[in-house]
């Protein structure tokens, strides 16, 4: 019985476009029953991948590949072959998937960066993000071993949670909760976000929707609006577009929660 078939039946949402980005599959952080009940129960005429969906640097180091992860791909796949208008921008992590920009496969289109054009004709720029992180682009060792430092937080973070289910707790980003609590990882995040502005300003569009920090956002700079999609290793967040063109963040615990579209036994990643 595949990871389809064992979830519950629930609403299927429908929006405009949906962006998500940082899945990391092939990675044991990734949240992929999480992900594949939000594919399953989410419809779009565009899905936006914006980078990080395979975590290359986790696969070199020890091949991980369940069947849920499979799961995941296939359900995009579905999703391409469908009508969805499937646009992957690559990240850090998947770098590798940059020698295939400007290329389609399967009905999905490979770009470094592309412009989408919202329904109140906005135009956003939809890009990863590691491009402007001064960490991974001057010292990609130092990424490594910082990837690796956080791969046991999330280790941590799984152990946590175990322990509030058995008391009847709702799931609880630590990571998330130690990264707005330490002043560096603030800062950090707030010199990433002015960049990106910088450089979407200069292209004269009104926003950018990215990835790679793993903190969901949207925020209003002035005339420019920055919109971070999140991540699913520890918060399980999209951006998305509703019909007007306006848009919000999804987070999806709290959605398959309210609608019971995960089982309880489901609803944390298993431990390797």
């Amino acid at each position: 019985m595949n990871a389809v078939s064992r979830r519950t039946t629930g609403p299927v949402k429908k929006y405009r476009s949906i962006f998500i980005s940082d899945l990391h599959l092939g990675f044991r952080g990734c949240q992929a029953d999480r992900l594949l009940d939000f594919l399953v129960h989410t419809e779009s005429e565009f899905l936006y991948l914006a980078g990080d969906i395979f975590d290359g640097w986790e696969m070199k180091k020890r091949p991980y590949w369940p069947p849920e992860h499979q799961e995941v791909v296939k359900m995009i796949l579905h999703k391409a072959a469908n009508g969805t208008r499937v646009i992957y921008t690559p990240g850090n992590h998947d770098e590798c998937a940059r020698d295939f920009c400007g290329h389609s496969f399967d009905n999905i289109m490979v770009r470094d960066t592309v412009t989408h054009t919202t329904a109140d004709n906005k135009k956003l720029l939809v890009l990863h993000g590691d491009q402007f992180d001064t960490v991974v682009q001057v010292s990609p060792l130092l990424a490594h071993i910082g990837s690796s430092m956080y791969g046991k937080l999330l280790m941590l973070n799984r152990l946590v949670n175990g322990c509030r289910r058995l008391m009847g707790k709702p799931y609880w980003s630590l990571a998330a909760h130690l990264k707005h609590k330490v002043k560096n990882v603030v800062s950090y995040i707030g010199r990433f976000e002015e960049a990106v502005i910088n450089s979407t300003r200069s292209q004269q569009l009104d926003g950018v929707v990215c990835g790679h920090i793993h903190h969901a956002e949207i925020t209003q700079f002035g005339d420019t609006l920055y919109c971070n999609t999140g991540d699913w290793v520890e918060s399980c967040t999209a951006l998305i577009e509703q019909p007007n063109g306006s848009l919000e963040i999804l987070r999806w615990v709290d959605e398959s929660q309210r609608h019971g579209t995960l089982a309880d036994e489901q609803a944390l990643p298993k431990a390797a």
